[in-house]
């Protein structure tokens, strides 16, 4: 096994910062793009270079704490630590679609402000956005109406976040784009250069789902380090260390070999903190300190009860003076109503309660001061005179280092008696070796003898060979050896302050057991996106859908397609992605055709510059949908383009004939 332990980064969002808001784009009108992603969104001026701002695409509302105002949403990188607020945490989106249109105007403002613009109450530049593939209506509509109505932009172009990137890396060809989102993947194909998206495909499984898995598959690894293995740390084991087999079932070969998996498996360290071990001395400190403080407690929970109860005592020994004094019975029996007492029989009875209570309380304060003083040797006494019982113990003015060296030697010669029996049990589970032939002849011995004159277990020898046949190894007297190595260590413990018994490996080195072996899961998890079955998805996997949508085309086209496959997408950056692509397409596709497989240079980002290419390009403000076309046309209405959905209006209101309605009230 490799020696190298790898220590999670476990890194902290950088809140982004604040741009200027220069003269120079409040003139130009320059166009903002968002690649508005279900994981990350990008959002920059359509003249940068990069993307000005990425960040996740999620807020946190901390819990309103009584008597306090209400907490400060953070939104994207201002979360400082996500786990910390894993359960407050808010998204816009339902998969792929957003649906929450009040979380989506929070990141608006957020985008908008970090951007620097400041101008009041609108945003005077064009916006470009990403949305996903059939996006219905109803959130387009949502989406116009807010940026519309709430930011009064003067026009928006809609398109698909897949198509921008293929137009960025492949231009206007025939090609077939693999889009692997968050939640969903795409495969779209492009006849030269329009979409066809009567056949593209949606596969419900994305970079969350591959997450998701590996973060259940090694909190069901490792069950003692569940909380410490959060979301967070396994998508970041998932991209440093995850990749996708090229040839999974052989794969799975090699790592069942012992020698690969030494080689290959990744040690991971988890965040531990050491546990002080203490000294004997301090370990008797201690006890004594907590003994202390809990005598303190009791001493002032008793003195103010004693207090409460003396000042009860004296309100009604007053009420007895009224009563002996002759007050009128009327205001008596008001101050004994008050007192929830019904007349003087019951103030007699409380009255000698309370002074029985008080002595009683001042007897065993006085006992407990008396007390105080005692040592702690009075209370080790005991646990040696119980061992007096089964282990001979001599006086204490004859203990020498003999005696506590034998004491020493039958602790460890019980521990090896313990270490032989364990190992014949491994031993015997294996054919060939030495025990379990040996098992074998005692038993065929004991087989061959006279039945008639069997007196097998008789002689104290017997009990010897039966725990050398008996496959458990003789486990029935483990407990008494437990309680005489317990008793035993006790005693060295009490004589040898220095002595540390023998712990779990857990104890003895915590590093070793917060630690990861991160093996087969490195590519498991990543095969669901070829074997969605995995974690119960009916659908097919990304090779299986390209060969579907391939057998709708005659086969030119699909040649056409098959030459240019495109990949983008966060998933696609995992190692073995582009080469598995190619190695199962091989196999389905005929002999001759021609079969290119090509990565995106920038998964996450060449989206957003396909969209910044298509906001500085001379056809950018013919596709853009102004508020008089949003007024005139609808809510859903967009205009198409080539990186975008298809417009497919909402069917009319059918109206109700006027008779009909007065009809129906009848009814």
């Amino acid at each position: 096994m490799s020696e190298e332990v790898i220590l999670l980064k476990d890194l902290k969002l950088v809140p982004d910062k604040y741009y200027n808001y220069t003269q120079a784009l409040k003139n130009s009108k320059t166009p903002i793009v968002i690649d508005n992603g279900s994981f990350t969104c990008k959002a920059g001026w359509a003249t940068s270079k990069t993307p000005n701002l990425t960040f996740k695409n999620i807020l946190a509302r901390p819990r309103k704490e009584r008597g306090k105002k209400d907490g400060e949403t953070l939104i994207g990188n201002d979360i400082p630590n996500i786990e910390a607020v894993r359960f407050q945490l808010k998204s816009q989106f339902d998969r792929n679609v957003i649906t929450q249109f009040n979380v989506q105007e929070q990141i608006f403002d957020y985008t908008f402000s970090h951007l620097g613009i400041d101008s009041n109450g609108s945003i005077n530049h064009p916006i470009l956005m990403t949305e996903p593939v059939a996006n219905p209506n109803y959130s387009r509509l949502l989406m116009s109406e807010l940026l519309f109505e709430c930011y009064h932009v003067p026009g928006i172009c809609y398109g698909i976040d897949g198509l921008f990137s293929y137009k960025h890396n492949i231009g206007k060809k025939t090609g077939l784009v693999i889009n692997c989102g968050h939640h969903t993947t795409h495969i779209i194909p492009v006849i030269k250069g329009t979409p066809d998206l009567l056949n593209t495909r949606r596969i419900d499984v994305g970079g969350y789902h591959i997450t998701y898995y590996l973060h259940k598959l090694l909190q069901l690894k490792y069950p003692a380090h569940y909380n410490a293995i959060t979301p967070s740390r396994a998508e970041e084991l998932l991209y440093e260390h995850g990749f996708l087999a090229v040839h999974y079932t052989d794969m799975l070969k090699k790592w069942s070999d012992a020698d690969y998996y030494d080689r290959n498996v990744k040690r991971i360290q988890l965040p531990y903190s050491m546990t002080v071990v203490l000294t004997p001395d301090q370990q008797r400190d201690k006890r004594r300190e907590m003994a202390k403080k809990l005598v303190e407690m009791n001493a002032r929970k008793r003195d103010e009860k004693l207090a409460e109860d003396e000042e009860q005592l004296q309100q009604l020994l007053l009420i007895q003076e009224m009563i002996d004094d002759g007050e009128p019975i009327e205001e008596v029996r008001e101050v004994l109503k008050s007192h929830g007492l019904k007349n003087e029989k019951d103030l007699r009875k409380l009255i000698s309660d309370l002074q029985t209570r008080i002595d009683r309380a001042k007897s065993k304060i006085a006992a407990s001061l008396n007390a105080s003083n005692v040592e702690e040797h009075v209370t080790e006494e005991p646990k040696l005179r119980l061992f007096k019982n089964k282990i001979q113990l001599p006086k204490e003015d004859t203990i020498s280092k003999t005696w506590l060296k034998d004491i020493y030697k039958r602790r460890q010669d019980i521990i090896d008696k313990k270490a032989v029996r364990k190992q014949r049990r491994q031993d015997m589970a294996k054919r060939g070796t030495a025990a379990s032939l040996e098992r074998m002849r005692l038993i065929s011995q004991l087989a061959r003898k006279d039945k008639r004159d069997d007196d097998f277990g008789s002689r104290d020898e017997d009990w010897d060979v039966y725990k050398v046949i008996n496959k458990e190894g003789g486990d029935t007297d483990s407990d008494e050896e437990q309680e005489k190595i317990t008793e035993l260590e006790e005693i060295i413990r009490f004589y040898d302050p220095t002595f540390v018994s023998s712990n779990t490996n857990e104890e003895q080195n915590p590093k070793e057991a917060h630690q990861l072996h991160f093996g087969i899961e490195r590519m498991r998890c990543a095969e669901v996106l070829f074997q969605p079955s995995m974690i119960g998805c009916s659908q097919g996997g990304i090779t299986d859908t390209v060969e579907f949508i391939l057998k709708k085309y005659n086969a030119e086209t699909a040649n056409a397609l098959a030459e240019n496959l495109f990949l983008t997408g966060g998933p696609t950056k995992l190692p073995g992605f582009k080469e598995r692509v190619y190695r199962e397409l091989r196999e389905m596709r005929p002999l001759e055709t021609n079969i290119n497989v090509k990565l995106s240079n920038s998964p996450l980002l060449d989206s957003w510059y396909g969209a910044k290419e298509f906001a500085n390009s001379g056809d950018f403000h013919k596709y853009l949908l102004t508020p008089e076309m949003y007024a005139e046309h609808g809510g859903d209405y967009f205009i198409e383009n080539y990186c975008s959905n298809m417009y497919c209006p909402l069917p009319e209101a059918i109206q109700e004939p006027e008779g009909l309605s007065e009809q129906n009230q009848e009814i």
